[in-house]
């Protein structure tokens, strides 16, 4: 069983270009630029309840100067009940020129929080 984990997804707001995939899976598909990106993945943790457990911020996600959108997931280990959190990451995931590859842009946050194995376009 995997651990509780929380996430701070960081997306780059400067780096220009678009990505086109769902938002979730069997959605239609859709542009997103990197203030696009950034906003859907905002509103996919509010919408699914997961504020405690996902922050989603603008920063550096590496790969500066590209196309991007760029994306870097940190992962940590959830803090327990009436604990303050820790910020020593348990891993880190980058999605830098890599998003178009997933199955969806939910998946950024899917396949951290169950730290399991990205679902690609290849393998729907």
């Amino acid at each position: 069983m995997t651990p509780a984990r929380r996430l701070v997804v960081t997306v780059c707001s400067r780096e220009r270009g678009v990505v086109v995939l769902p938002l979730e899976r069997g959605a239609r598909a859709t542009r997103f630029d990197a203030a696009g990106v950034l906003t859907a993945l905002q509103t996919l943790v509010t919408s699914r309840g997961l504020a405690e457990r996902v922050q989603v911020r603008d920063g550096c996600a590496g790969g500066c100067w590209g196309a991007g959108p760029n994306v870097d997931v940190r992962v940590y280990a959830a803090a327990a009940p009436g604990e303050r959190a820790d910020h020593v990451a348990l891993g880190w995931k980058t999605y830098v020129y890599s998003l178009p590859t997933l199955a969806s842009l939910a998946d950024v946050i899917d396949e951290n929080l169950r730290g399991g194995r990205a679902t690609t376009r290849a393998d729907r």
